[in-house]
């Protein structure tokens, strides 16, 4: 090797020997390298930016329109709201077209679709929020064993990472995938710590949260793990325990509301079938013999109007008593509220 070629690596020119008639081609420079690199930097990072957006805000609607429509139950209300508005006020439209403005009055049309596009709104929703509370039972009723388990396989002198993928490999119902994630990303050498928080944000409940960070903030800190393991199991524990004792006991409540609703109903239907009928054949015999009366005036139409429209919401607002005084969230009493609204329909379009 001659000192051109030498000297052509070294500044990255070919090393080819100046003879008179040949042409020498110049190769890649540094400042050529430098701007290669910094365009392949460039791309990098923003692929890295547009994968960012789509992970968040209208991009990953975009990109994921099902999931972010059924991560959290409210999120549905975007799609559920302007349907039932649209079914409402469409409907409204075109019976008041057909039929004139007197439709409203004679016949009991528009308050169907008041109703169809009430149950279209809170349906979905309630569906959703009893499939998310649920999921989040069972995970917390989890994790205190999960939490137990590690204590005892640390007790027993395996590290922290060990123990997870032990405890991986057992079953622990829907806590499970997460077991293995937070397994999968220890191995990849992410640090407990790190893993532990993303274990909690995948949880995506206040319990798991509280939980996580009460370990990772001890494991920081070199204190006895398996102590706080332990704490932290018993502390999931009695929360579990006081919300599963808390509902049996407002339980009864919840049936008193049930069962007030079924009353009221009831005594409506006896109400609207012996009195009011009564009434309505006695002051159509008084009329027709010249008499005047109360009874002459009584219009069962309206009165059956009325009180569907007053078992409809009491139905509807009923429900999210129970879900409050249930489950201390009036969300959760939507399920209540489209089971008596949907009752209530039934019974007035049907058996009154």
């Amino acid at each position: 090797m001659g000192i051109q070629d030498i000297l052509g690596k070294v500044t990255g020119k070919a090393g080819v020997p100046d003879t008179p008639g040949v042409v020498k081609t110049p190769g890649p420079g540094r400042s050529d390298l430098n701007t290669t690199e910094e365009e392949q930097l460039n791309e990098i990072t923003e692929k890295i930016e547009l994968e960012r957006k789509n992970r968040e805000g209208i991009g990953k609607f975009l990109k994921h329109p099902v999931q972010v429509l059924t991560e959290r139950p409210e999120n549905i209300l975007v799609v559920c709201l302007p349907v039932a508005l649209l079914v409402f006020f469409g409907g409204f439209i075109f019976m008041v077209q057909t039929y004139g403005m007197k439709v409203i009055f004679t016949t009991t049309s528009v308050d169907d679709f008041l109703v169809f596009a009430v149950m279209i709104a809170i349906v979905p929703m309630a569906l959703l929020d009893f499939k998310e509370q649920s999921r989040v039972k069972n995970l917390e009723n989890s994790l205190p064993n999960f939490f137990r388990d590690l204590a005892g396989m640390n007790d027993s002198g395996m590290t922290l990472p060990n123990a997870v993928h032990i405890v991986a490999s057992s079953e622990y119902g829907t806590l499970t995938p997460h077991i293995r994630k937070l397994d999968n990303e220890m191995s990849w050498g992410v640090g407990f710590v790190e893993a532990l928080y993303h274990f909690g944000k995948g949880l995506g409940t206040s319990l798991a949260d509280r939980s996580v960070d009460l370990i990772a903030k001890a494991s920081k800190a070199g204190g006895d793990v398996s102590e706080v393991l332990r704490a932290a199991a018993k502390d999931t524990f009695e929360v579990v325990n006081l919300q599963s004792e808390r509902s049996n006991n407002m339980l009864i409540y919840v049936v008193i509301v049930l069962v007030s609703f079924a009353v009221f109903l009831f005594v409506i239907a006896i109400l609207v079938s012996s009195f009011l009928t009564t009434m309505a054949t006695a002051g159509a015999s008084a009329s027709a013999s010249g008499a005047k009366g109360f009874g002459g005036n009584v219009d069962i139409f309206v009165y059956k109007r009325l009180f569907s429209h007053a078992a409809m919401m009491q139905g509807f607002f009923s429900g999210l008593v129970a879900g409050q005084m249930g489950e201390g969230r009036f969300i959760g009493g939507l399920k209540y509220s489209a089971l008596m609204l949907l009752i209530a329909w039934v019974t007035f379009r049907f058996f009154i």
